[in-house]
């Protein structure tokens, strides 16, 4: 697919001669492909692993899942970078990556690599766990670079809640690697990190409602306004808590429950805080919240499963 073309309205932010100084290959690396983004993903398919009830995969086949959810990720986080060059250079948070600072020429080489990545992972998560892995890792991929990047993100406010169907297969393929059947567990945690991205990036969006007004973004604090974003956080943190908590009806015991209701309790206080005084700041404690709830939730699920196989 080709590049998105820049596009008419405002100008792009300057970078700054400190910001466009040449990076380390390490560094350039991981911003290029959202490493952070993507290990986070490849985590939630190793929670997805551990709450899905049946044998315990071989440790290479975790591994090589685990890889595949990755590089599957960082393909797509590439991509979302390509395509939204334009974007990029008008907003102060992204001004500084590889293609919209000029540290990379995004050319057409950059996609013949993107489709290589995702189908090297595909395939790998085929050949060591089972189809059904492979083809939610496709999907998780797919979702954030075409119907979020491509499809959603510049049309509609809507764009994060249907795009944030990508987080929730890293969680199926994990839980598919295991049993093809889904369990409810499996599909109730795929529900939690559904109902969590969309309140992670409002949070965001408030945070930085300038830089996507500036780039045309409809993200919903720009077209309804802070405190109706701010009302639609806490509705959805109370949701994705009250499942979260829910989970543990299943087979996730103690540990797990003692984790998620903190996690829960840090998150709906902070988005309790936003919604009574929406800004920055209170955008910001909310944003960091959802990450340790999120956190927090998939470090119990693991935890909880390792205790409960090494008691047997």
């Amino acid at each position: 697919m080709p590049r998105q073309p820049q596009t008419a309205g405002a100008a792009a932010a300057p970078v700054p001669a400190g910001e466009r100084a040449a990076a380390s290959p390490v560094r350039l690396v991981f911003n290029l492909f959202k490493l952070r983004i993507g290990l986070v993903i490849a985590v939630t398919a190793l929670a997805g692993m551990a709450i899905q009830p049946g044998a315990a995969l071989a440790g290479w086949q975790v591994a090589a899942l685990f890889l595949a959810v990755l590089v599957s990720s960082a393909s797509a986080g590439a991509f979302n970078q390509y395509y939204e060059v334009d974007i990029d250079r008008r907003m102060r948070r992204t001004r500084a990556r590889p293609f919209a600072a000029g540290r990379l020429a995004p050319g057409r080489g950059w996609l013949l690599l993107i489709v290589a990545m995702t189908a090297a992972a595909v395939a790998a998560a085929w050949l060591a766990v089972n189809p059904y892995a492979a083809l939610y890792t496709f999907l998780g991929a797919f979702f954030y670079a075409i119907v979020y990047t491509v499809w959603l993100k510049r049309r509609t406010w809507w764009n994060i809640v249907i795009g944030g169907l990508a987080g929730s297969f890293a969680v199926l393929a994990g839980a598919a690697a295991v049993t093809p059947g889904l369990s409810p567990e499996a599909l109730l945690l795929a529900l939690v990190l559904f109902l969590w991205t969309p309140p992670h990036f409002w949070s965001l969006a408030i945070a930085f409602r300038d830089d996507y007004r500036a780039a045309r973004v409809p993200m919903l604090p720009v077209v309804k306004g802070d405190r109706v974003a701010g009302r639609a956080i806490l509705a959805h943190a109370v949701a994705l808590v009250a499942l979260s908590l829910a989970l543990a009806l299943y087979s996730p015991g103690w540990i797990y429950l003692v984790f998620a209701a903190v996690g829960g309790w840090l998150f709906v206080k902070a988005a309790l805080r936003l919604a009574a005084a929406p800004g920055r700041a209170t955008a910001m404690q909310c944003f960091h919240a959802s990450l340790i709830q999120l956190s927090l939730v998939l470090l119990g699920a693991m935890l909880d499963a390792a205790v409960r196989a090494a008691l047997g």
